[in-house]
């Protein structure tokens, strides 16, 4: 059985889906990867759609990069994969007696991972068979008795050398982020491909929504989409509407009107151009000062502060206090980062306490802030004020600030390296 005749099988698949209609497709997405035959003229219009392909490869692809909008089913499609090759596909010609294969799903971060964890043993607890595969599960693996074991990791080149990899997702790669690396995502994927090579049948998939034209998930789009060579990897582009028809059509236009060139990215999964000009590390660098890693406060300098809030699950929480010289250059004293998982109320405090040692009592915040900031950094009598610019217009007018060397920025390699953010 193939793996759509898995997903419509109520032995199986079926009883995870409430309405298998609204997963059409991906069905089709599914049907191309593996290489299983389209049925009908509206499957092979889609795959034309998403792929730019005339027609079918109609084998099976080594490689392929899925660029999705938002909500559109990307994790329980991972999961779903990564347990049919587990459980329905014999990788026993592959395997030296007693050696383990591994299928790895890499996460952004742990919140991801544990998400797509969760969905797993879900998927595997939910009837008898599937129970009866399962060896072991630990907190990050679950090892099944054939010997395969599924693991949800971090993305850390380190972590995924040294094992027989039958399969590979890399999920949200677009927004992978490493202090130690310009690209994460290179990094990994550098040392995943050697360890798929020795499994003929092996797979990796990329699968994000997409960001700026940079990075890997960009150069496979730009260098394989449409193309028929079966030697060259997947590419499948599709809106978050046209992969998830239930989500309400009136939200995403409302996101349009507010920020259209942010929403574009995240429903329409169209790459964002309003921010990859200052994405090049290069033009960055040049705006560092070396060995300036904070400033002490100044006698008779106003300094400005603005924030980019976050609840303390998934994103950071950050801080940058800076002022404006007589020549016009604009000169960044310090910046703080809180890390997640943290406490919101503690960062305020902290974040307070640096605002107050440089005299500064009033902020901009990003506008799509919650109301608890206000009212938290009011306790410590410091204004907030949402800024009027969205973030795509902020990005726009720092740009030529960069190009013209108009400002100094500390060195701190998160700030310089992290990508987005």
């Amino acid at each position: 059985m193939n793996i759509v005749e898995i997903m419509e099988d109520p032995r199986f698949f079926r009883p995870l889906f409430r309405d298998q209609e609204t997963w059409r497709s991906w069905k089709v997405f599914l049907k191309a990867l593996f290489g299983i035959p389209m049925a009908g003229k509206t499957e092979r219009r889609l795959l034309r759609q998403c792929t730019g392909l005339k027609k079918p490869r109609n084998r099976p692809s080594k490689e392929a990069y899925v660029i999705a909008g938002r909500r559109s089913g990307k994790s329980f499609i991972s999961s779903l994969i990564a347990l049919y090759l587990a459980a329905f596909k014999n990788w026993s010609p592959y395997l030296n007696r007693g050696e383990k294969g591994w299928i790895f799903i890499i996460a952004t971060d742990k919140d991801q991972a544990k998400i797509i964890k969760n969905y797993i043993s879900g998927i595997l607890n939910s009837n008898d068979m599937f129970r009866s595969l399962i060896e072991r599960e630990l907190q990050w693996e679950i090892e099944l008795k054939k010997g395969i074991v599924i693991a949800v990791k971090t993305c850390n080149y380190r972590t995924v050398r040294g094992f027989t990899v039958l399969a590979a997702t890399c999920e949200e790669m677009a927004f992978w982020r490493d202090e130690n690396s310009a690209n994460p995502a290179q990094e990994v994927l550098a040392a995943l491909r050697p360890a798929l090579a020795t499994v003929p049948e092996s797979m990796l998939i990329g699968i994000s929504t997409p960001y700026s034209r940079s990075g890997v998930l960009w150069e496979q789009f730009r260098n394989n989409y449409g193309k028929a060579d079966a030697r060259s990897p997947l590419i499948w582009k599709a809106p978050t509407r046209t992969m998830n028809p239930t989500i309400d059509e009136a939200i995403i236009e409302n996101d349009l009107r507010e920020d259209y060139s942010r929403a574009r990215a995240e429903w329409d999964a169209e790459w964002r151009e309003d921010i990859e000009g200052f994405l090049s590390l290069e033009a960055i660098e040049t705006a560092v000062v070396p060995g300036r890693l904070e400033l002490p406060k100044l006698q008779e300098v106003d300094y400005s502060a603005f924030i980019d809030p976050s609840g303390g699950r998934q994103d950071s929480f950050t801080l940058a206090v800076c002022h404006k010289e007589q020549s016009n250059k604009i000169i960044l004293d310090c910046v703080r980062e809180a890390r997640p998982p943290f406490a919101p109320q503690q960062v305020v405090s902290e974040f307070a306490q640096v605002l107050d040692s440089y005299g500064v009592s009033y902020i901009e915040s990003d506008r799509y802030s919650g109301e608890w900031v206000v009212s938290e950094f009011a306790k410590h009598g410091i204004t907030v004020e949402n800024s009027q610019l969205p973030s795509s217009d902020i990005f726009i007018n720092f740009l030529p600030h960069i190009m013209n060397g108009s400002v100094e920025l500390l060195e701190n390699r998160r700030l310089t390296r992290a990508g987005p953010r």
